[in-house]
């Protein structure tokens, strides 16, 4: 098994792609911390390598997140985390692995025809671009014209990420949606 690794514009994280599926396409799944990483063997074991701030699972890729240290010294560990996790043929997660967030959640209301054209537009022209980068970003509401977004993997705490929020995933919404007046991030 070879696993490439892939910086991404966030200093404290790398992209690890293993040459497989991970979560599927659609599907991710974040882990902040150790706690929540409890509902996947996978996570429990990347999270055993001290250093190791946060999880992000993507379809066909996993971003870690450092708390210190150089990734030199990291990556050894996290690679042979990885590949032994893959090749015992462990389940990513415990349970059914659905999109976290509420990004493919229902909307109802005088604003659903908005939602779904801002959804629209997340999953076909920013979430894909993201993903490049090791993040996802996930619809959470519609309110005044004001769409907010939770940012996942690479993207939670990245130095850039007010940047891209404003200047890409703004831009990018108010063009094709004209109702979205501000995006902001929960």
């Amino acid at each position: 098994m070879f696993i490439q690794t892939e910086a991404t514009p966030n200093p404290a994280t790398l992209k690890f792609l293993p040459g497989r599926e991970v979560m599927g396409e659609g599907h991710v799944a974040d882990f902040p911390n150790a706690e929540a990483g409890q509902r996947s063997p996978l996570a429990m074991r990347l999270f055993a390598v001290d250093g190791v701030a946060g999880v992000f699972f993507g379809s066909d890729f996993i971003t870690i997140t450092k708390t210190d240290g150089e990734w030199q010294h990291l990556k050894p560990a996290l690679l042979g985390a990885i590949m032994e996790h893959f090749t015992g043929g462990a389940p990513i997660l415990y349970g059914s692995p659905d999109a976290e967030g509420s990004a493919h959640a229902e909307h109802v209301g005088e604003n659903a025809e908005i939602v779904a054209e801002i959804k629209e537009v997340l999953d076909t022209r920013i979430r894909p671009a993201v993903a490049q980068d090791g993040g996802d970003i996930t619809f959470q509401g519609f309110e005044d014209g004001i769409v907010y977004l939770n940012m996942q993997g690479s993207c939670a705490g990245c130095p850039s990420s007010a940047v891209t929020l404003k200047r890409g995933v703004e831009n990018t919404l108010k063009h094709y949606v004209p109702e979205v007046l501000e995006v902001r991030a929960v």
